[in-house]
């Protein structure tokens, strides 16, 4: 069975009571129901983790690297500068899709620029929390088509 990391960034503990407007009403828990439930659909594994502190989420991507075969990575703003979050994701050889729940192409200009970008398969921005579903359910059949 597949498994994959679910990986949030900054601040996203604090969903359900921030901007519900740019961040939606569900609370992280809420969110990670959500993911669990395609999971089950898609009959793989999910690991979840976040931390607000950069050091923590290298250390869950070292830590996993070798049991993972994928990556949903929510840096919040880390997204912006976080170049050790960088390197580990590099480190790991794992393939990652990058997830926003708003769309930082129509928010505030230091927004626009990914230092994640341009090292994963594709990012899902603007959904909301479909936005961590879709890229659950793109990963599973990316990860299942280069296993063959």
């Amino acid at each position: 069975m597949a498994s994959f990391l679910i990986l949030n960034g900054p601040n996203l503990n604090m969903l359900g009571k921030r901007d519900a407007a740019i961040y939606g009403s569900k609370t992280l828990a809420e969110v990670n129901q959500e993911i669990s439930w395609v999971a089950n659909e898609l009959s793989v594994e999910v690991i979840f983790y976040q931390s607000n502190v950069e050091g923590e989420l290298v250390n869950c991507i070292q830590e996993h690297w070798d049991k993972v075969q994928g990556i949903v990575l929510n840096a919040g703003a880390l997204t912006h500068y976080g170049l050790s979050l960088k390197d580990a994701l590099i480190d790991s050889r794992l393939p990652v899709v990058e997830v926003h729940l708003s769309n930082p192409g129509s928010r505030d200009r230091w927004r626009r620029t990914s230092v994640i970008t341009d090292i994963a398969r594709g990012q899902i921005a603007g959904f909301g929390w479909r936005s961590y579903t879709s890229a659950l359910k793109v990963l599973a059949e990316i990860v299942e088509e280069e296993s063959r």
